[in-house]
């Protein structure tokens, strides 16, 4: 086992723990995250229903318009945590649960919860 699978297999673990407590309701649905080298990913899910309510990511057209070529570094993360805000408002969403999926609150996933808060979002 390498580093790399290791540190992919503690990151599940993790996930698996937040997920027992973390759970999405319509009213408040839970934010998730997913990042990778080159991209960071978003949605709000609604766990009791099993559907995605509305989701963002630095491959959506407007953002990736917006950055260039460069979308996996903080700038990026915050422009998707504002985009998730704003697609959140409009569907009268205004509180959610955060799931950092695993990951440590620091750098692209902290960037993007604050800039969500910023926004408008409740979490």
């Amino acid at each position: 086992m390498d580093k790399n699978q290791k540190r992919r297999e503690g990151r599940q673990i993790r996930h698996l723990r937040v997920r027992r407590k973390v759970m999405g309701t319509a009213d408040k649905p839970r934010l998730t995250i997913f990042r990778s080298l080159s991209n960071v990913y978003c949605q709000l899910v609604d766990d009791e229903k099993g559907q995605t309510l509305c989701a963002a990511s630095t491959l959506t057209a407007e953002i990736k318009q917006k950055l260039g070529e460069k979308r996996g570094n903080v700038k990026a993360s915050e422009a998707v945590g504002e985009t998730i805000a704003k697609l959140a408002t409009a569907k009268g969403i205004k509180k959610v649960c955060f799931d950092r999926a695993g990951y440590k609150y620091h750098g692209r996933v902290k960037a993007l919860a604050e800039a969500a808060r910023k926004a408008g979002l409740e979490f």
